[in-house]
């Protein structure tokens, strides 16, 4: 019994399939559990929904398992490496599928010290999948939503995030997977898709109340977190109390644009007169934003105009410095050029200056750069800004005008969701 047995695992949601693999390592010897991180985790899949902490609290106090440690990539040769254990303990499901060569890794690894692999039956009627799809209908909670960016921004190497307008737009960014299973990490409320979708122009006509109960919509039916366009946020005086209704409702982070007036909208540049804020009251106003919120995890991101304003990449960067000095959490730095350049010239020179501070980018214009290649460059969280309204709008007009054409639906039909898809999209219309 004195033998060392290695058991890897995410246990983000414990199950009767988990305390069964572990009951039965403990039968072997010594049982060390290799938790995986939150990054190795969302390396792979979704962020947790406990963190890495909560998560060993759980498992260190589960009987057998002697010891818990941090497991920090999906491979398991470093932890074996420096432990030797003498037996690794998997349930048998990985011998096919996506973990298929890990288990080979670990096979290999082990038999250079005479070490060997148990694998334990399946447990059936257990499904993490089920279980994840049965937690995201329960709904989340303001304090867990609000808290996730931050834990995105530390464990994914990018976090993208989809403009959501209403409460379906939600669901589908909640829900919707690439061919690889990469998914949205989270929503952006745009003042500009969100005016635009209630027939407003964006000049701030919509005020913050309207704004939450719109947002409020899509929280009922997602769980993912929401980063806030604020504008300029208004005077200081009120941004702080938008500071704590955002802060409240469990948006995650609000941007803030340093210019005053009344707002333009910053793609069209120079050709509409647009005043830059001075970096004096900005700062003030993004330290009365910090002074006024109550948790740790909200954030406060400051969005700078100069490359929009044709400032120069010199002011970009002064900017930038002094808001992270009177406390920013994030940059988000913008530009209305068709070519990334100068936003990844200005990401090599803030990274050199600051290695930790998160820098977001919305590349609307420049749309020919990947999420990836983003990354490479420094930048944490991209935002695809309006493309959910901009998609739904020329839909909508296409199907108007057909039926006017053609005197009936027929042939808009093809266009169309069914009324089926329509009642399997929207959980609990049946």
């Amino acid at each position: 019994m004195n033998k060392k047995i290695y058991v890897g695992m995410s246990a983000d949601l414990v199950h009767p399939g988990h305390i069964n693999i572990l009951k039965e390592a403990a039968k072997l010897g010594k049982v060390t559990v290799g938790l995986l991180t939150d990054k190795a985790i969302a390396s792979y899949k979704r962020l947790p929904y406990m963190t890495y902490e909560q998560r060993k609290d759980v498992l260190e106090n589960i009987k057998g398992v002697v010891e818990v440690i941090a497991q920090e990539t999906l491979d398991y040769r470093p932890n074996l490496e420096a432990l030797k254990p003498d037996i690794v303990v998997h349930g048998d499901d990985w011998k096919e599928g996506v973990q298929f060569k890990t288990r080979q890794q670990v096979i290999d690894t082990l038999s250079q010290w005479g070490g060997k692999l148990v694998e334990i039956k399946y447990t059936e009627g257990i499904s993490s999948t089920q279980l994840n799809n049965s937690l995201k209908e329960i709904g989340t909670t303001p304090d867990i939503r609000r808290s996730r960016l931050r834990r995105l921004v530390e464990s994914k190497n990018i976090v993208r995030i989809m403009e959501s307008h209403n409460a379906l737009s939600g669901l589908i960014i909640e829900t919707i997977k690439g061919d690889t299973d990469v998914e949205y990490d989270g929503m952006w409320s745009s003042s500009l898709t969100d005016s635009t979708s209630k027939g407003k122009p964006d000049i701030e006509t919509v005020d913050v109340s309207t704004r939450i109960t719109t947002i409020n919509e899509i929280f009922e039916v997602t769980t993912k977190p929401m980063i806030y366009d604020a504008d300029t946020g208004g005077i200081p005086e009120h941004f702080a109390f938008t500071v704590r209704t955002l802060e409240r409702t469990g948006i995650s982070a609000v941007i803030i644009e340093d210019k005053t007036g009344l707002k333009k909208n910053s793609l069209f540049g120079n050709d509409v007169a647009q005043i830059q804020d001075t970096i004096e009251n900005f700062c003030q106003k993004i330290q009365i934003g910090k002074n006024a919120q109550i948790t740790d995890d909200f954030m406060i991101i400051a969005r700078i105009e100069s490359l929009i304003l044709e400032k120069g990449m010199d002011d970009a960067v002064t900017r930038a410095k002094a808001y992270i000095k009177s406390g920013a959490d994030g940059i988000m730095i913008h530009s209305r050029q068709k070519s990334p350049d100068e936003i990844l010239e200005f990401c090599k020179i803030l990274r050199k200056h600051n290695e930790n501070i998160t820098i977001i980018v919305v590349p609307t214009s420049f749309n020919q750069i990947t999420a990836k290649e983003l990354s490479e460059s420094g930048v944490n969280i991209v935002i695809y800004a309006n493309h959910m309204l901009r998609a739904a709008y020329p839909g909508m007009m296409n199907v108007a005008k057909s039926i006017l054409d053609n005197d009936r639906s027929l042939e808009a039909e093809k266009d169309l969701l069914s009324i089926k898809k329509i009642l399997d999209l929207i959980p609990g219309t049946r």
